[in-house]
């Protein structure tokens, strides 16, 4: 049951990230953190991670739309960050893992809110080398930590207002390399923990990824926007009723 619970957790952030650009980490974590524990569920999100973003980047027959200069500065910065996040994971309590997780997925979505709302003023945020360090860093702690490292990259990216298909295949990029170096810091760390039925999870990733790209085929302009919110507000409940059961 345990297994069958977190594949569909696992189905419906995949399809939901292969969308939208992300929302896989902020639909599964609080789950996986429920069922697994923080060091399986940390460790089940950076395989799946891999797996995701490399099925968008390679698996769809088009020429990914990355901003490349970005992507590789955010992967930079993310380094110091996921030293952070293994420490807090081996230190912390998992209550407190686990509070971080809904703080960080209502954050998001307070957040985007303030974005949206900069945009329909003409205020958007630029992409400045400081907002890029902050975003790099504290995407890679919280990847290590909590597998949650898409809202900062998100709000980044929002806020200098890239179209959707640049928001998706940037975040793939980013994704797949921060997934991979997390394996890395949790094994240096004695942290990585596969957690059992992980075939199944696996599966239920690439199911996912495959009908999502059916959902990003038909949203545009404010219907991805709506699609985004719509995540984060959902997720948002998830994460704050998984933190206090």
């Amino acid at each position: 049951m345990t297994v069958l619970a977190a594949a569909a957790a696992v189905f419906l952030g995949a399809g939901l990230q292969s969308a939208t650009g992300f929302g896989f980490a902020l639909v599964s974590a609080p789950i996986l953190f429920a069922l697994l524990g923080p060091q399986e569920a940390v460790s089940a999100g950076a395989l799946l991670g891999i797996e995701l973003s490399a099925l968008t980047l390679a698996t769809e027959r088009r020429i990914p739309n990355v901003l490349r200069g970005e992507a590789l500065a955010l992967v930079a910065w993310s380094l110091p960050g996921l030293a952070l996040g293994v420490l807090a994971l081996r230190e912390l309590p998992d209550d407190v893992l686990s509070a971080l997780v809904a703080a960080g997925v209502i954050a998001a979505l307070v957040l985007r809110l303030r974005v949206r709302t900069r945009k329909r003023t003409g205020g958007v945020a630029s992409f400045r080398p400081l907002r890029t360090a902050a975003a790099g860093v504290s995407s890679g702690a919280l990847s290590t930590s909590t597998s949650l490292s898409g809202p900062p990259l998100v709000l980044l990216l929002l806020a200098r207002g890239v179209s959707p298909s640049q928001l998706r295949d940037t975040l793939a990029a980013v994704f797949v390399t921060l997934s991979a170096l997390t394996v890395a810091a949790l094994a240096i760390a004695a942290t990585f923990a596969v957690p059992a039925g992980v075939g199944a999870l696996l599966a239920a990733g690439i199911a996912g990824q495959v009908l999502g790209r059916r959902g990003f085929a038909l949203l545009g302009g404010d219907r991805h926007e709506n699609a985004v919110l719509a995540v984060l507000a959902v997720t948002a409940v998830v994460a704050l009723a998984s933190s206090v059961l």
